[in-house]
């Protein structure tokens, strides 16, 4: 993992990392994505979204806010990302809360081929068959630990990333604990979206290697999250302190920093 070095050939290369995702974070992750260094496009149409996927170097797919055409432009959009070689991530939003939006996560991961899945403990739970409690699109309980994450990792066949106070990344084979990071982030609404549209970003430049793209990008936005916590008095300050923070990340210093096993 060389998370100093891709977030500068972020900052180089500045991706085109295309976003299907929901209405509540739109401009939170476009915000994310330019404050880190990438270019967000936020592409949602069923006309366009096929061009825009095959010039992106990463598509991000965000089931928060869904509808019919926006499904479609989902699948649309993935297939075309497919067929260019550019990496999907899934962010489950909800998955297990409705069946809506399980059986769009569900067929979203059968029909696409996806890079890597982030979402909470109970999202992930619920799309690898297991047991969930989830409160609209919180998960609800404990905090899950390695082992899900390996076994969803096996089950859906994708590097899973389940994020909480300690995130969790695996292949399957290898896992990454990743410790970084602030309470303050479970205040805002839509820092976990933020952190896919992050992971998007670091699979823009480490396409082949999504396990350390995944954990790269989770040590970025934890990091940011500490640095936006020292500044603020509250989830208000904190929020617009995290722009502030992705857009000030130290390339040098930034793998000293990780909290990573």
């Amino acid at each position: 993992m060389n998370a100093g070095a891709d977030l500068q050939a972020i900052r180089e290369r500045k991706p085109l990392v295309h976003q299907i995702t929901n209405y509540v974070v739109m401009n939170e992750t476009a915000n994310a994505t330019l404050a880190l260094g990438a270019l967000p496009v936020m592409a949602h149409a069923p006309q366009e979204v096929e061009e825009m996927a095959s010039v992106a170097s990463a598509l991000v797919l965000n089931i928060g806010t869904l509808s019919e055409h926006w499904v479609a432009s989902m699948l649309i959009a993935g297939g075309a990302a497919n067929r260019a070689g550019a990496p999907i991530v899934l962010d489950p939003v909800g998955a297990g809360a409705t069946t809506y939006r399980t059986t769009t996560a569900r067929r979203l991961l059968s029909e696409l081929e996806i890079a890597v899945v982030r979402g909470n403990s109970a999202e992930i739970a619920t799309l690898a068959g297991r047991e969930a409690e989830i409160r609209g699109v919180e998960a609800v309980g404990q905090a899950a630990g390695p082992e899900l994450a390996h076994a969803a990792a096996e089950a859906l066949g994708c590097v899973v990333a389940v994020t909480g106070p300690v995130d969790h990344v695996s292949d399957g084979e290898r896992g990454v604990a990743v410790a970084n990071g602030h309470e303050l982030l479970g205040t805002v609404s839509g820092t976990g979206c933020m952190s896919t549209a992050i992971t998007g970003c670091f699979l823009a430049v480490r396409a082949g290697a999504p396990l350390d793209a995944a954990a790269e990008a989770l040590v970025a936005f934890g990091v940011a999250g500490e640095d936006a916590a020292l500044a603020a008095s509250g989830p208000g300050t904190f929020h617009a302190a995290l722009y502030d923070a992705l857009y000030n990340l130290d390339p040098t210093t930034l793998d000293s920093r990780a909290k990573v096993e």
